[in-house]
């Protein structure tokens, strides 16, 4: 197999630093989606190579030869992979597999709780006329959404003091975008594709940020005032580290998977406030081209490494019968 069915791996590397210039300098939505389908594809395409290193080393024994009809010196002449490979490749996609379930189950977990606590504050707390706001008696002060259909929205009293009417709007404005964009489906899909392959964790980072300035944007065009938005963001994230909430348990587990308690990197809420003080981000045709590029080549290098496997196949199993 040629060297080409590695390029999903070193391509993965440079996804992992070029995923912050594009969080910040494409539109928040763009960035979202580009980030997420990204991580999804570099990570399927990295356990599919490490799969397909596998079989190499698994057709290299003589009893998967002998089952599969191939001729075993073949095999081993055609394939220039080493065998080490092929076999650190096969413990790898044991772990990668683990992973991906074992992180799958923690957030199915986490967002069942969520929900069924979400659930007991709204009985326990006053619910909003759309049935979607939960505001919480705690002197503390939090907001956050619960991903769902519908989602909700909680709001503890001491985050709503803090705040005037109009940045309340703005505040609730956030919460909604979050909740009617799915965005925990990105941050989730992102999460699991890092578990799959740890090289795309700077991905993850990013698209926690790149959905909070999606909200942001969102606030802004529902109230009309970015400069207005920029101030509540500084001001709730300001109260929330002076009196933090007291989320329910489940709730917690949810932001930490998430990445919404720490969106991005250190900084994120002056980088947030900075970029809604300036005009709306404007979409880079060349950034979203090289990055579209990437993306294909990422895919089409794991289906070239595919078809390189199947030949070698049908070679040797040609030479068994001659």
């Amino acid at each position: 197999m040629r060297v080409l069915i590695y390029l999903p791996l070193v391509l993965s590397v440079l996804a992992a630093v070029g995923a912050w210039p594009l969080a910040e300098r494409l539109p928040p939505r763009t960035a979202t989606w580009l980030l997420t389908v990204s991580a999804v594809v570099m990570a399927g395409s990295s356990c599919a190579v490490l799969g397909l290193l596998a079989m190499t080393a698994a057709i290299r024994l003589p009893a998967i030869a002998a089952f599969g009809g191939m001729s075993l010196r073949t095999v081993t002449h055609l394939d220039p992979a080493p065998l080490p490979v092929g076999v650190i490749a096969a413990g790898l996609f044991g772990v990668a597999a683990l992973a991906v379930a074992r992180a799958a189950l923690l957030r199915t977990v986490a967002l069942v709780g969520a929900r069924r606590d979400a659930g007991r504050l709204a009985d326990d707390g006053q619910l909003a006329n759309d049935g979607q706001v939960v505001t919480v008696a705690d002197d503390n002060a939090d907001a956050y959404a619960v991903p769902g259909l519908p989602g909700k929205i909680v709001v503890t009293s001491g985050m709503l003091e803090v705040l005037s009417e109009a940045e309340r709007e703005v505040l609730l404005a956030h919460e909604r975008a979050h909740v009617s964009a799915s965005h925990y489906l990105f941050t989730a899909l992102v999460r699991l594709s890092a578990a799959a392959n740890p090289l795309l964790r700077p991905l993850a980072t990013a698209v926690g940020y790149s959905v909070e300035r999606w909200a942001d944007e969102r606030a802004a065009i529902v109230t009309g005032n970015r400069p207005l938005v920029a101030r509540t963001i500084a001001k709730a994230a300001l109260a929330s580290a002076v009196a933090p909430g007291l989320r329910a348990g489940a709730a917690a587990v949810v932001a930490r998977l998430t990445g919404t308690s720490k969106p991005g990197r250190r900084g994120s809420v002056p980088r947030r406030v900075t970029a809604l003080l300036a005009p709306p981000p404007q979409r880079r045709v060349v950034l979203l081209a090289l990055a579209i590029v990437v993306l294909a080549a990422c895919g089409l290098a794991a289906v070239d490494a595919a078809g390189d496997l199947h030949a070698i196949v049908e070679f040797a199993q040609s030479a068994a019968l001659s």
